[in-house]
C-alpha cells in the first residue's frame, strides 16, 4: 500500500450511522469489517516502517553511544504523520474500496 497517496482525515469526525451501515444493513457488521481492515492497514505500516528503519540498524556492543541518523527521523516523521488506520479503513468503507465477502450459512437437512 502507497501511504503517500492515502486521502483520509488525520481528525477523528462524527460520523452519521445511517451512511455506516447502507451496505450491511448492520452497524456492528460494519464496525467489524471496518476494525479488520483498520488491523490490516496497521500491520502493513508497521512492517514498511520496521523494514525502512533497519537499513539504518547499527548493532554495537556500547550502549553510551547513540547515532542520530536525518533521514531515519524524517521517515518516523512521516510515518507519525500519516492518519491512524481506523480513520484510513474509514475512508475506504466510505469510498466503497472495501469489497464484502458475505458467507452463506448452509443448514443442515
Amino acid at each position: 500500500m502507497d501511504f503517500k497517496k492515502v486521502i483520509a482525515p488525520l481528525t477523528t469526525t462524527t460520523q452519521d450511522l445511517s451512511v455506516l451501515d447502507k451496505d450491511t444493513d448492520n452497524i456492528y457488521e460494519t464496525v467489524r469489517i471496518i476494525a479488520k481492515r483498520s488491523n490490516s492497514i496497521g500491520q502493513d505500516m508497521k512492517h514498511e516502517l520496521n523494514r525502512k528503519l533497519e537499513e539504518f540498524a547499527y548493532y554495537t556492543d556500547n550502549l553510551e553511544e547513540v547515532f542520530e541518523n536525518r533521514e531515519q527521523i524524517e521517515i518516523s516523521k512521516f510515518y507519525e504523520r500519516l492518519p491512524k488506520p481506523a480513520l484510513i479503513a474509514l475512508q475506504e468503507f466510505l469510498d466503497n474500496k472495501i469489497h464484502l465477502k458475505v458467507e452463506q450459512e448452509q443448514e443442515e437437512v
